[in-house]
């Protein structure tokens, strides 16, 4: 294992247990100032992100790759903003999960304590830097984070920003530290660095998660890709059913909430298709459609590829189903679990489509884009979970801590 990876992941776990003491005035205050700064230094992150998105544009990188790499100052300032945000929530270290006196006398607590160190590891999206930084520290773990090669001037300019911010507030700076991107042998190391880190969050794409799941004795915290689906029912209301689609294919493409596939309802079909299939075509998306949807021009045969992708771009499959167990079927078929969405008025139709569906997050007459940390009350996120163990959907405070019992008796003897 590399010595840079294991000096860096133990002087996380040293810092870590500073951290784990700190109050959450001094945790707030830190936030704050990892936020002024990042305001007070855009230009620099800017300049090196601009570096970056060159690199990736010569290289021939996809658009929505692009998108996920790019910053703005807007995106800068949001990603402040998340900071200040998490400073606002209550902190979940020391909160009391459960407790009671039991019969003897013995008093019982569940406590909610720090993981201690987190390896974030990730593609693109210099943003999630921000967000493991912030939700990592204010749920007091100290945190490595190793993004891709592709953002490294954007990565490195950023963490020393916030560390520099966290010294400033009174905390080591090594509770955020940038794992080296120079190599892959850098993401082994920290998968295999079990004793020195605790848990896993990877964030990219199937192959990285799938890598990481599969080849780390480190524990994970498994994140999903999302093809998630939007099935417009017999019962909807069909002009809340198109803009619920177009919002949810386009208005950004480059996430993992985004819809990737559409089912609607047989006996409604005639009506909504034409204006679905001009709408999304109006609005830049290729439709992938079954054999009602390619009889409109414009759009292309789906392959059974296309109906279990996630596109990431403006490309949509799309479907007519048969009724409910249909759309049902389909999406048990190609869904990965991260967010499924129906469009309906009937209520006993929503609650069998929500007792039914398995996925971290379903949606009734609202938009797949809803499926965030921040949209959700969190404040920023780690990343979305499908899994079903520790933690499911956006991963906030809460879901970064772990807990432990405290009994506390008078003598007790067993």
């Amino acid at each position: 294992m590399s010595t840079d990876v294991i000096e860096l992941a133990r002087r996380a776990r040293l810092t870590s247990r500073k951290l784990a003491l700190a109050t959450r005035a001094t945790k707030d205050a830190a936030l704050l100032a990892m936020a002024d700064a990042l305001d007070g230094q855009v230009d620099e992150v800017l300049a090196a992100n601009d570096d970056d998105v060159r690199r990736a544009q010569d290289a021939g990188t996809d658009d929505h790759m692009i998108d996920r790499l790019r910053l703005t100052s807007e995106r800068v300032s949001a990603m402040a903003e998340g900071l200040r945000d998490l400073a606002r929530l209550p902190d979940p270290v020391g909160e009391v999960v459960r407790g009671s006196t039991l019969a003897n006398g013995l008093e019982l607590r569940q406590v909610r304590v720090p993981f201690g160190v987190v390896g974030m590891i990730y593609e693109g999206r210099p943003n999630v830097t921000v967000d493991a930084a912030g939700i990592c520290l204010k749920s007091g773990n100290a945190v490595l984070l190793r993004g891709s090669s592709s953002a490294r001037g954007s990565n490195a300019a950023l963490v020393r920003v916030l560390r520099d911010a966290v010294e400033d507030a009174g905390l080591p700076a090594d509770c955020v530290q940038l794992v080296p991107a120079d190599s892959r042998e850098t993401v082994k190391e920290l998968m295999r660095a079990r004793g020195l880190v605790d848990v896993l969050v990877p964030r990219g794409g199937a192959g990285l998660i799938e890598s990481v799941i599969e080849e780390s004795t480190v524990p994970v915290i498994e994140t999903g890709v999302g093809n998630c689906h939007v099935y417009v029912d017999a019962a909807a209301d069909l002009d809340m059913a198109l803009a619920i689609v177009l919002n949810a294919k386009t208005h950004r493409t480059s996430v993992c909430n985004a819809a990737e596939s559409l089912l609607v309802h047989a006996d409604v079909a005639q009506t909504f298709l034409p204006a679905v299939v001009a709408a999304l075509q109006d609005g830049g998306v290729t439709i992938h459609g079954d054999a009602a949807f390619a009889s409109y021009d414009g759009v292309v045969p789906a392959t059974e590829d296309d109906f279990g992708r996630e596109y990431l771009s403006h490309d949509i499959s799309a479907a007519v189903v048969p009724d409910l167990d249909g759309a049902l079927d389909h999406i048990r078929r190609y869904s990965t679990g991260h967010t499924e969405a129906i469009v309906t008025g009937d209520q006993a139709v929503a609650r069998r489509f929500v007792a039914e569906v398995d996925a971290a997050a379903v949606l009734v007459n609202a938009s797949t884009r809803f499926t965030d940390g921040g949209e959700f009350g969190f404040g920023a996120e780690i990343g979305i979970s499908t899994q079903k163990l520790h933690a499911r959907g956006p991963m906030g405070l809460p879901e970064m801590t772990s807990t432990k019992y405290v009994v506390t008796g008078d003598g007790h003897t067993r």
